[in-house]
């Protein structure tokens, strides 16, 4: 299975890099080709003829860093492509998208656009704990993390590997126990959005600092299990990655744009 990361941070930012300025780019993540897992970043990430190849787009919470690349996806494709692309996620996700983004005010309705029974957009509502098929062999279990809005966290595998990818969380446990439980697990995708010192915010906000991240890990009781870490907020990126690398985690990777994971 290969992960490409569009986005790897919970923010968009410029920031200086050693040689060049990087962009740090919100959350999504290309799946073969086809299937977004959250769509922070989807256009501005990808050329026109991949854009066309998506068929399938994963959302983990209505969040805007996770679904507003969505809007200049379908504007893209719009008369370039003769399917439909399935937006799945937990039912109140779907809701919130129409009632909020796709409301016909803040953006064109393309769940009904162009045409009701031929419209851009198809909502695919999930239902937590229950396994979701895609065309082919991947499959998706959604299971509810811990965050200030209805969220999941996912389960994607194929017929060999299987990987975690964690949503926006707080201290959570289902998931863990859950990944536990997988035989062929390759990996697990866990957010971190603040530094210790920011801990009461991460509270608030329902978000991981790096101790909680050690804690949350080592719930799945895999100490060899590759962990890659993903929405950093960019202004405090560079005391997040100091404080992971002082955790005792021996196969962890920061994860930042134009990476590719291959399970």
């Amino acid at each position: 299975m290969n992960i490409r990361v569009l986005g790897a941070h919970g923010s968009d930012l410029l920031v200086n890099g050693p040689t060049s300025p990087h962009i740090c780019r919100s959350v999504g993540f290309l799946v073969n080709e086809e299937l977004m897992v959250d769509a922070g970043t989807l256009a501005s990430g990808l050329t026109l003829d991949e854009q066309k190849r998506i068929t399938h787009i994963l959302l983990s919470h209505l969040h805007l860093d996770h679904v507003k690349g969505i809007p200049p996806l379908v504007d893209n494709m719009s008369g370039r492509v003769d399917h439909q692309i399935v937006v799945a996620s937990l039912p109140s996700v779907l809701v919130g998208l129409q009632k909020h983004v796709f409301n016909d005010l803040v953006f064109p309705n393309f769940f009904h656009l162009p045409k009701s029974q031929y419209a851009m957009l198809r909502g695919e509502e999930l239902e937590p704990k229950r396994e979701w098929r895609l065309p082919g062999r991947v499959r998706v279990t959604p299971i509810p993390v811990n965050h200030t809005v209805e969220t999941a966290g996912f389960i994607i595998q194929d017929d060999e590997v299987a990987w975690i990818y964690s949503g926006d969380t707080y201290v959570t446990e289902t998931l863990w126990q859950e990944a536990a439980r997988i035989p062929n697990l390759k990996g697990v995708f866990i957010e971190v959005s603040f530094p210790d010192s920011m801990k009461d915010m991460a509270s608030r906000s329902k978000h991981l600092t790096p101790t909680l991240l050690a804690h949350e890990y080592r719930k799945i009781g895999k100490p060899d299990l590759p962990l890659y870490v993903y929405h950093m907020k960019p202004t405090v990126r560079d005391q997040i990655i100091d404080e992971i690398r002082h955790l005792d985690i021996p196969h962890v990777t920061i994860l930042t744009e134009g990476q590719e994971v291959n399970f």
